[in-house]
């Protein structure tokens, strides 16, 4: 009988119970195995680790449900731990050490990471101390190279569209420019699926810096063609040509920062070079909650799935991968080696020009 860790890392996003769910399915109800649930990411394994046993009882109807019953932080990073000193300034403690002992303590045969890029990259620093480790691709941001698509991304796409439609009819009531500022972080895949799906006249992403008077001038034809009203998307790493991306907390030591704003940028030069009534929207955590929808439930059901089938072959050091549509098992170092971003010549860029839709280039 093996002994399997599981934990959630980086933000939460629709699905994550769906795979919890099917490793404790999988692993306990059809081979036998026993799960540990590490509460709060990398964090329930530094210093007293915080774990609980999971049966299938524990995992009844939390398919639909999201978040994660497990918790997770998207900056705990046991190897740089942020640690106060007495006069108030911070350092960083490498306690990887830590988390090796405690993970050897739960007697654990190896341990199965859900999260993003930053989970993943801390997963293989433990891989290459020499931990069992199997990855799982998780971001609503769909940037994790080596696999054609993350769960989550699917729902958070549909919610930002269904945004995009309640956005069209005031904006076409009241004759205004709406902006409307989707997640994403440096990749703009959220902001061109939901720009397309939704019908926006122009859609910002991080991957074409854009020139505010190109949007302008695509708003102005707009009404002269007697189309009174435009919808523009915004990613929240765009920026203008020449210019950087907008924070509200600029990355600090640990190399972290909270991209936002520059919804409200655009909105407000738009406003003034067009003098068009502009409204601002910023959706936010809205696409990181709520129900998965039926594609990212049975996705992150098959990674869940696929995730204890690698442990069974000994396939460590990997992460489990969508291609086309079958599953397959990448190194972890090659998934996080580069994000994947969106390419500014590729098809789905040239559909969305070839229809009228905007960049601002």
């Amino acid at each position: 009988m093996k002994r399997l860790g599981l934990l959630t890392g980086g933000g939460d996003c629709p699905g994550l119970n769906a795979v919890i769910r099917a490793v404790v399915k999988s692993a306990v109800a059809h081979r036998g195995w026993e799960v540990i649930g590490i509460e709060d990411g990398y964090d329930g394994l530094v210093g007293e680790p915080r774990f609980r046993t999971l049966a299938p009882a524990d995992v009844q109807g939390i398919l639909p449900r999201g978040g994660t019953i497990l918790g997770t932080s998207n900056r705990g990073n046991p190897f740089a731990v942020p640690i106060r000193r007495p006069d108030g300034t911070v350092f960083y403690e490498d306690r990887s050490d830590q988390v090796i002992e405690n993970i050897e303590r739960l007697r654990l045969d190896a341990l199965i990471t859900i999260g993003g890029d930053g989970t993943l990259r801390i997963g293989l620093e433990l891989v290459e101390k020499g931990v069992p480790i199997i990855g799982v691709p998780k971001t609503i941001d769909n940037d994790i190279a080596g696999t054609d698509v993350s769960f989550g991304f699917d729902t958070a796409v549909e919610t930002a569209t269904d945004a995009i439609d309640r956005l069209h009819t005031t904006a076409e009531s009241h004759h205004r420019v709406m902006v409307l500022e989707v997640m994403g972080r440096h990749a703009g895949w959220i902001g061109l699926h939901a720009g397309l799906a939704g019908g926006a006249d122009v859609i910002l992403i991080p991957e074409i810096p854009f020139d505010l008077n190109r949007v302008a001038e695509k708003v102005a034809m707009r009404e002269r063609a007697g189309r009174r009203f435009s919808i523009v998307v915004v990613s929240e790493g765009a920026r203008p040509v020449g210019g950087e991306p907008v924070f509200i907390e600029p990355p600090g030591e640990g190399g972290y920062g909270r991209l936002g704003g520059i919804a409200n940028r655009v909105g407000a030069g738009l406003a003034a070079m067009t003098g068009k009534e502009t409204r601002v929207t910023i959706l936010g955590h809205v696409q990181r909650g709520g129900s998965p929808t039926a594609f990212d439930r049975v996705l992150a059901t098959r990674f869940g799935v696929e995730a204890v089938r690698m442990v069974e072959r000994g396939e460590f050091g990997k992460m489990v991968a969508l291609r086309g549509q079958d599953l397959t098992a990448v190194d972890i170092a090659d998934a996080v080696r580069v994000p994947k971003l969106v390419d500014p010549d590729g098809e789905l860029v040239q559909t969305a020009e070839e229809i009228g839709i905007s960049f601002g280039r």
